[in-house]
């Protein structure tokens, strides 16, 4: 989650530099002085990374992890962020901007296939009664990522007379830092029990539960659990992807997690994260300024992330979504006001007080997203699809983040260049929508075991279906080659 939170802050951080700007062609304002690239073009290249991300996400993801493992689809994905870096620091400028592009569409290509495995994993590998909490770690990494890349980016903006083009250059191969770190440690840990299981490795499944459970007694409960439910979901909901549209309680749950996850970006937060810099040039006339507030916003949103490890598990997801929505709600509609109701200055930018009132209702709104639709959605996510089309599902799901991410950071731009501030007005009234949306139609999911959840949504105990089938004598795993075990087989491993 810090490689994909470095990755998707890197852009919004070089676009300040004026090198970079430059570098690609951008054109000199006679009043300032500074280069800018047209606003198409910004939209452009955050859409060749959405679609990168959309199609590994969509059609990759899920069967490199389901065939190899949730730690392979890992660092896969990091090796292909590591070769696009270079691609994107060193594409030559005079074949225009297509080598960045190439590079930007890797990267949100490897990050289709590693993103929708880590959520994946942590709900496969947790325990349900602090899964919430695990997971909301998960989503303050992600601040921690957007903190590395702002203020590394903040560093050079203060260097750049000595840095020349590095003052972008450094920003951008900085991206290799955390998937070397991932490739290096992933294969310490244990792959997950319930991947094992699936295989018919039943022994592998209870070494890697030795690792992060406390008794021989809950490791048994948990493999033959496991096992029952993988039998019912092999006998009844045979398929990759066909159950998710085939079973009625699936299929609502997947609905459910579309509609989150492309709420997920399009509450304003996924704008911010790509153009907070030009956002805030319609305030700050000076890029040492908006980067610093950038370095500082990352900051904050670690501190922010952390308040869902004690809300989500107590509150519950419904709650925290409710008031989070809300909250962003309010935040968009005061900023906007504010920017409109006070006088603009020379160069098109507001008086000291007008910008700190701004930025203010931008730091709270982080305070109401981090933690709610930034945490709850990946928590919800990762925990509500059954072990057979889980990968699938939540690789699916996740990418609903980039399809919102596609449509509207390809046209705000455009928009903030015609209506300026006037934006947040939509993104009010669309965290409204949000608010409705989850307080009528989201289950809570707060407490409830992964084997359990399809009887939330009106579906069956895939534990007590699969020990039927069990008690019936049929097949309910395969072994390493792939060929079926028999129940009987299974309890010798077990």
């Amino acid at each position: 989650m810090v490689l994909y939170g470095y990755d998707a802050s890197v852009f919004n951080a070089v676009q300040g530099s004026d090198n970079w700007n430059r570098h690609w062609g951008g054109k000199q304002d006679p009043k300032t002085g500074k280069y800018a690239v047209d606003a198409n073009l910004l939209g452009t290249i955050n859409t060749a990374y959405t679609c990168g991300g959309i199609a590994a996400g969509w059609f990759f993801s899920a069967p490199i992890s389901d065939r190899f493992g949730r730690r392979m689809s890992i660092t896969i994905g990091c090796v292909l962020v590591i070769a696009s870096t270079f691609i994107q620091a060193f594409a030559p400028a005079g074949h225009g901007v297509g080598g960045f592009l190439a590079g930007r569409t890797i990267v949100g290509f490897g990050q289709g296939i590693a993103l929708p495995a880590g959520p994946v994993y942590i709900g496969e590998l947790a325990p349900a009664d602090i899964r919430g909490k695990i997971m909301s770690f998960w989503q303050m990494f992600y601040s921690v990522g957007s903190f590395i890349a702002f203020w590394i980016n903040y560093a050079c903006t203060k260097h750049k007379k000595n840095l020349g083009e590095w003052d972008w250059q450094m920003v951008v191969i900085f991206q290799i830092m955390v998937p070397l770190i991932i490739i290096s440690l992933i294969w310490f840990c244990p792959e997950t029990p319930r991947w094992f299981i699936q295989k018919g490795r039943i022994e592998e499944a209870k070494a890697a539960l030795r690792r992060v459970r406390d008794t021989e007694e809950e490791i048994e409960e948990e493999v033959a659990q496991c096992v029952q439910a993988i039998q019912y979901e092999k006998e009844s909901l045979d398929g990759a992807y066909l159950p998710l549209w085939k079973d009625k309680s699936l299929r609502k749950r997947l609905l459910l997690a579309f509609v989150i996850n492309f709420g997920q970006q399009v509450t304003g937060q996924g704008s911010l994260n790509s153009y907070s810099t030009i956002v805030y040039k319609k305030v700050f006339p000076n890029n040492d300024t908006i980067q610093l507030i950038n370095a500082l916003n990352g900051t904050f949103g670690i501190l922010f992330t952390l308040t869902a490890t004690f809300t989500v598990d107590t509150w519950g997801r419904k709650m925290v979504l409710f008031i989070g929505a809300v909250g962003m709600s309010i935040c968009m509609l005061i900023s906007a006001s504010i920017y409109i109701g006070t006088p603009t200055y020379p160069g098109d930018t507001k008086s000291t007080q007008v910008g700190a009132g701004i930025v203010v209702m931008m730091f709270m709104f982080a305070f109401f997203y981090k933690p709610s639709w930034g945490a709850v959605v990946w928590i919800w996510t990762g925990e509500v699809f059954s072990m057979n089309v889980r990968a699938q599902a939540v690789g699916m799901s996740s990418q609903m983040q980039n399809v919102g991410n596609l449509i509207v950071n390809q046209i705000f731009p455009v928009i903030l260049k015609k209506i300026g501030f006037k934006a947040m007005y939509m993104f009010a009234g669309i965290n409204v929508v949000l608010a409705i949306f989850t307080w009528f139609w989201l289950p809570e999911t707060k407490n409830v075991r992964l084997e359990e959840m399809d009887q939330l949504f009106g579906g069956v105990n895939h534990i007590e279906k699969g020990a039927n089938l069990v008690d019936g004598h049929q097949h309910v795993a395969t072994d390493e080659k792939g060929q079926d075990l028999t129940i009987e087989e299974v309890h010798r491993k077990v």
